[in-house]
């Protein structure tokens, strides 16, 4: 089986595949850092939990765009599940042809959703849009060229903000409003929150449509922990929270294949 590991600024999202079935998911928050014992405890209790025996993990994979985390967790890779892992980073086979003007930049989740959706959509011009503690779009062609995207504020992150940047405004659910016409403080945050970001999306994707496809429609994936918040607003072809799991899976196949060569 393989464990794979998606490094978050707010979680870690990781799952199990048996072959190309994804057994099951879970979620921690990344902070506080834990040590290698940690997070070796946690993931060995965590497959047990839900009736998975930690020893039939044989490898286990990683995306992180937290740097700190990544010593830790490859030692208690080594250590509990007695296995390298492998770490999806520059210089690995991805599958794509990364059109970054600097590859090395790209964070690693960004390449993982577009790995994804390539494989969910192989010969077509996907559009992904990752609704996370950033919100990012990633653009990809149906012959398999990353080509760049877009990097927003997430809505969790703008939430934060105007409730530590202002000396007056609370701190407020993040839910999908009633109405736009918000008649309390509170109301009219999650308004803004909302059917702002549902604009930015819809914008950019109005934007990069052109820009990158030539205004030929691509699929549009939403993915990540708010995508299903915006459900409603039509913004998206479908939403596959696991996108960056599948695209990790397939970046570690591509990559074993060519050490067995």
């Amino acid at each position: 089986m393989l464990l794979t590991l998606d490094v978050g600024n707010s979680q870690i999202h990781g799952g199990v595949f048996d072959g190309d079935t994804l057994r099951f998911q879970f979620r921690k928050t990344t902070q506080p850092i834990g040590s290698s014992d940690e997070f070796g405890i946690f993931l060995r209790a965590v497959l047990r939990e839900n009736s998975i025996d930690p020893a039939g993990v044989e490898r286990v994979a990683i995306c992180s765009v937290v740097p700190p985390v990544a010593y830790p967790l490859r030692a208690a890779c080594v250590k509990y599940f007695n296995c390298e892992p492998f770490v999806l980073q520059a210089g690995v086979k991805t599958g794509l042809k990364i059109k970054y003007r600097n590859p090395a930049e790209v964070g690693a989740d960004r390449v993982a959703c577009a790995i994804g959706a390539a494989q969910l959509h192989p010969k077509r011009d996907v559009l992904v849009v990752d609704c996370g503690t950033a919100t990012t779009l990633e653009a990809v062609t149906a012959d398999g060229d990353y080509l760049g995207g877009a990097i927003m504020p997430g809505v969790g992150i703008s939430a934060e903000t105007l409730a530590s940047r202002t000396a007056k405004l609370p701190r407020v659910e993040i839910t999908r409003p009633e109405s736009a016409l918000g008649r309390t403080s509170t109301e009219s945050i999650q308004s803004g929150l909302y059917h702002g970001h549902v604009g930015a999306i819809r914008n950019l994707l109005a934007a990069l449509t052109v820009e990158a496809f030539n205004g030929q429609r691509p699929q549009v994936i939403g993915t990540g922990g708010f995508a299903r918040m915006f459900e409603a607003e039509n913004l998206f072809d479908e939403i596959v929270p696991e996108l960056v799991l599948f695209g990790l899976k397939h970046a570690e196949f591509l990559n074993r294949e060519t050490e067995k060569k």
